[in-house]
Order: C-alpha cells, then sequence, then structure tokens
C-alpha cells in the first residue's frame, strides 16, 4: 500500500492540478501496479496524524528483522482532504491497474485579489523525515512555477553510510537532485540533475490524438455529454476485430560527467481509451433494464481496459513488453517477458489482482422508479464500488526465475493491513525467503 506520504503527496497532485500520470517515468505503471507490488518485510507499523488541513505528521517503526524507525513531517500550502485510515477510499491507498483517462493541459489557479494586489502564492510542498537510529534524512521540496511547469528539488544526507565494512571511506553519499517538470497535455518533457555523479537527464513523452477534458470539470461535463444524447471526444464507432485507443512514444537521454558514461532508452504504450459509461463493459444491458430500454440498435461486445507497453534500451540491450487487461469487474491480469541481446538471459513474468467485495443488496424498486422506468439512470462517480464495498485485494505473480510472490491488503475496522509472502522453489533448505505484517493507522482533525 502506499505509504501516508506518497498518499498525500498525491493529495496535493490533486488539489493542485497536477497530472503525474503525464509522465515517461511513470509508462508502465499499470503493469507494474501488478507484478512490481513492494511485499512487506518483517513486521512494520505506522501511525500519521493530521492536526489541520496543511500540516501533517508521520510516524514509523520497523519491529523485525531490526528494529529502527522514523519521523516525518508534510507541511503544504493548499488544503488537502486527507481522509482517516477508517474511510479513506480504498483504491487511493493501492497502486492497482488502471485505464488512465486522457492526458489534459494543467489549468491554472483562481487569482485572489485584495484591494488591487495578488495574494494568491504559488502552491508548494515541503517534506522531511529523519530515521534512527541510522540518521539518514531525506527531504523534498515541490513548487509550482506556473500552470504548466513545475519544479521538485529532493536531498539525501547518510553520514553513516559512508563508512564500508573494511573500514574504508567511500565518499560521502549525500545527493542532491533537481527536477523541472513541464506538461502541456499533449506532450511533457522532464530535466533531471544529480550532484552525486553529475549526471544530466532528459525526458520526454507525447501523446497522439485529442485531448481530454480537465480534471476537476471532466465528471460534470462527461454527465452533460451523457444526458444531451452526444458523444464524448473519445468516444469513436467500435472497430470490429481490434481495439480502439491511444498510443504514446516516449524516451529518455541520460549523460554523466562525472563517470564519462551516457544512456538512452526508448518507450511506447497503447491504452485503451475509458468508456462513454463507465460499468458498460461490467454490467451488459439488458431489456429488463433502464440502460437496455434506452440503447438504439445492435449492441456491440465491449472492448476490456487493457494496456500494451514496449521498451527498449539499446546500449544495455534490454527489451521488455508487457500485456495487462482486467478481464472482469474484479480481475486483472497481466504478463511480461524480458529479454537481453547480449546475454541471451530472458524472464517471463505473470501477475494477478483480485479485488474482495462486500455485497450489498440493492434498494427494493419504489412506485417512482416504475415511474421512471425509460429514463437514463444517473451515474454517479464510484459507483461500482457502491454496489460492493471494496475491502480487499489480492496480488500475485511468478516468473521464470522460481520467484513466486502472494499479498493480501485489505482494511481491518479503521487499520490498513498488508500481508504477505516470498518464496523461492528452487531452494529446497529454504522456499519462503520473506513473510512480512504491516499496519497502517492515520486520522485527521
Amino acid at each position: 500500500m502506499h505509504p501516508f506520504a506518497s498518499y498525500v503527496l498525491r493529495s496535493y497532485y490533486k488539489a493542485t492540478g497536477w497530472n503525474e500520470d503525464n509522465l515517461y517515468a511513470n509508462l508502465t505503471r499499470s503493469s507494474s501496479a501488478i507484478l512490481d507490488f513492494t511485499v512487506p518485510r518483517g513486521l512494520h507499523l505506522s501511525i500519521s496524524k493530521s492536526p489541520n488541513d496543511l500540516f501533517k505528521t508521520t510516524y514509523s517503526m520497523t519491529a523485525m528483522p531490526s528494529l529502527n524507525g522514523s519521523v516525518g513531517y508534510i507541511f503544504t500550502s493548499c488544503d488537502l482532504n486527507v481522509k482517516d485510515s477508517g474511510n479513506v477510499r480504498f483504491k487511493d491507498m493501492i497502486e492497482h491497474f488502471k485505464v488512465y483517462d486522457q492526458p489534459h493541459r494543467p489549468e491554472a489557479r483562481i487569482e485572489e485579489w485584495l484591494a488591487g494586489e495578488r495574494v494568491d502564492s504559488r502552491d508548494y510542498l515541503l517534506y522531511g523525515r529523519y530515521y534512527l537510529p541510522t540518521g539518514r534524512l531525506d527531504a523534498l521540496y515541490s513548487r509550482r512555477i506556473s500552470p504548466t511547469l513545475q519544479a521538485l528539488v529532493a536531498a539525501i544526507s547518510d553520514p553513516h553510510a559512508t563508512i564500508t565494512a573494511g573500514g574504508r571511506g567511500r565518499g560521502d553519499v549525500s545527493n542532491i537532485m533537481l527536477n523541472l517538470q513541464h506538461d502541456v497535455g499533449k506532450w511533457c518533457s522532464e530535466y533531471t540533475w544529480s550532484a552525486e555523479d553529475g549526471m544530466w537527464g532528459v525526458k520526454f513523452l507525447h501523446n497522439f490524438g485529442r485531448l481530454g477534458v480537465p480534471m476537476d470539470n471532466s465528471e460534470d461535463s462527461e454527465r452533460k455529454i451523457r444526458n444531451a444524447g452526444l458523444k464524448r471526444v473519445d468516444e469513436e464507432d467500435a472497430v470490429e476485430g481490434g481495439l480502439k485507443g491511444r498510443v504514446s512514444v516516449g524516451a529518455e537521454f541520460y549523460f554523466s560527467a562525472k563517470e564519462r558514461s551516457a544512456g538512452v532508452s526508448t518507450g511506447i504504450r497503447f491504452t485503451t481509451l475509458p468508456d462513454a459509461t463507465p460499468p458498460s463493459f461490467q454490467i451488459p444491458p439488458s431489456s429488463s433494464t433502464p440502460l437496455g430500454l434506452v440503447s438504439k440498435g445492435p449492441l456491440s461486445p465491449p472492448q476490456p481496459p487493457t494496456t500494451i507497453t514496449a521498451l527498449f534500451n539499446p546500449m544495455l540491450g534490454h527489451i521488455s513488453g508487457a500485456y495487462s487487461a482486467r478481464v472482469s469487474r474484479d480481475l486483472s491480469l497481466c504478463s511480461r517477458f524480458d529479454f537481453n541481446v547480449y546475454s541471451y538471459e530472458s524472464e517471463w513474468t505473470m501477475g494477478a489482482e483480485w479485488w474482495l467485495r462486500r455485497s450489498i443488496p440493492p434498494p427494493p424498486p419504489t412506485e417512482s422508479d416504475d415511474a421512471h422506468v425509460g429514463a437514463w439512470p444517473e451515474l454517479p462517480p464510484g459507483s461500482l464500488e457502491a454496489r460492493g464495498d471494496v475491502h480487499g485485494v489480492v496480488k500475485a505473480r511468478a516468473s521464470t526465475n522460481n520467484d513466486v510472490s502472494l499479498m493480501w491488503e485489505g482494511r481491518i475496522r479503521n487499520m490498513l493491513v498488508s500481508l504477505g509472502v516470498i518464496s523461492d522453489f528452487s531452494s529446497r533448505s529454504k522456499p519462503i525467503k520473506a513473510v512480512g505484517l504491516e499496519l497502517s493507522y492515520f486520522s485527521s482533525g
């Protein structure tokens, strides 16, 4: 599950209208959510508190296999609607398979004026975490320079890591990294610099097709379009024998002045378009339902949400291809193949994601429902979860390297729980490599 700091950072991006999904670093986010999930090791406990909408504190402790802990503080310039661990939307705390909506151009904040002077400031976030007993310090500063420009400064200081096991120092591992992101919707570029090895990097991602509507108004716009009987800009006629979607192409280039080395990688992603009516691929309309009564013409089989990605690093000779799809309402599958053209080493990884729900009986029909049986039903956001409360998810992956991992994440009362196991079937002496349990609780107000 997401740490509390990551949850706050995502809430900050959402509140400021920044689209973190339109980055080259997140090109394979859908497949990585199923195949690269992190299994907790040992016993981990975290407690967080939000005294107000601007300031947050978080504390964590690991009891096994070694005893250590950390304390962190987060401050934002804008109010964040951070919920408690007991009522937060469960999927907001889990990295899961998702077909992300069309990229859009970030919008500027509404200007605030007082006595002829502009009083609103640029949004920013400050984060710091101190680890005990190692004394490591992590810091992050995020600043919104303009509606399409964002700057990040990350710093790491770990004084105890400068001494190796042999007693010889390997240099200061403290580092500072600068990141400048420019997102206009159609394309997004990143410029990075690392002080430790003097590495410069450039990343870009280009999206083909039309831009989507802004996030803040997407729900209202979709409702108006649906009520008017019109098509969305990303809704097209079904094509027999294929998937309809959009393509994104990106690349990165980095150069280290200290190591005098360089690298490059390229990637491409195909993802299906979001459905014009979100529940259409889970509940086929029939003649006995309101959806079936208003449908016109023959019904074509809906396309499953699908994401296909391919990466290539010519200098290292690494090729990776992944295919992920949601085959039912609660089940998503993914397969990835990695191959190196120089060493001929390969790995095939398969994974699955299964959501657990509590069934909720539908309310009994009333006379008003019978009177409006031919009307288009109102489908509020999150209506899929409203028909069955999501209370957990099971993730599993297996690879040709005999690595098998299984993890369950759920909510027990007001606490989020993660339980996982990592096994290696090739080792008869130690088939179970690690078992972990993570407990997380946070509150607001």
